[in-house]
């Protein structure tokens, strides 16, 4: 009897723990994004998920393999099993995106001469991140890690593009904070879908011989590492506004 119930108090153990885990995870991101907390508490909480469901998992594992405490309840056991799994393995292919990746947060197509951020400055002004490019300290190890972010040429002259430019911002659903056909500048903010952190960016469009060219900027307000977030935005953005 003593056996049955310590049994039955490790199982609803495993499957308590792997239900925390994964709330904790569910949480971490929106309540960060409301301002129930600062993002700091968030990616605590994500990795509190991280330890409670690997040690549920693996209290599920060694009940499964006991014979009497897998006879006394399997499904529960393998539901705490794969959801003690699943809630570990987001922050640890998380951590493993970082490490993998540079550590910087601003990325633009032209390292020499980066558009300027004018518009969204009073906006960064209790930004962690400065507004400042930080020059050849950055410009390297983003030419490392993504060799295809550069310049756009287009054969539209420039006016075109920056209409093109500024259809695609809208299409996107970032916030357009300013547009400045004189100047070939346009800034907006995105709102990353988890967190709810904001990343500015700052397109520049000038006329050429041919055409004209485009480069864009786009920096993280808070952050060390942007998890390849800003080189994707870069992406996207020119894939759209090629298409």
């Amino acid at each position: 009897m003593v056996a049955h119930d310590m049994a039955k108090i490790f199982r609803r153990l495993a499957i308590g723990a792997a239900l925390l885990a994964a709330l904790l995870l569910l949480l971490s991101g929106p309540g960060t994004r409301f301002g129930l907390w600062e993002y700091g508490t968030g990616f605590l909480m994500m990795r509190i998920a991280f330890f409670v469901g690997l040690g549920a998992s693996a209290l599920a594992l060694l009940l499964l393999l006991v014979p009497k405490t897998r006879a006394a309840g399997l499904s529960p056991l393998a539901i705490a099993l794969v959801l003690g799994l699943g809630t570990a393995y987001l922050p640890w292919s998380g951590v493993q995106k970082v490490r993998s990746l540079p550590f910087i947060h601003d990325i633009t197509t032209d390292t020499a001469n980066p558009p300027a951020f004018v518009a969204v400055l009073p906006l960064r002004v209790d930004a962690p991140n400065p507004p400042q490019y930080l020059g050849e300290e950055v410009a390297s190890q983003q030419r490392e890690a993504y060799p295809d972010i550069k310049t756009l040429t287009l054969a539209m002259p420039a006016d075109q593009t920056f209409a093109r430019a500024l259809e695609v911002v809208e299409a996107m659903g970032w916030e357009l904070v300013a547009s400045e056909p004189a100047d070939g500048r346009i800034e907006a903010t995105e709102t990353t879908f988890w967190f709810g952190f904001k990343d500015d960016v700052v397109i520049r469009v000038a006329g050429t011989a041919d055409g004209s060219r485009l480069d864009v900027r786009s920096k993280s307000r808070v952050g060390k590492s942007d998890v390849g977030a800003n080189a994707e935005r870069i992406r996207k953005f020119v894939k759209a506004l090629q298409g």
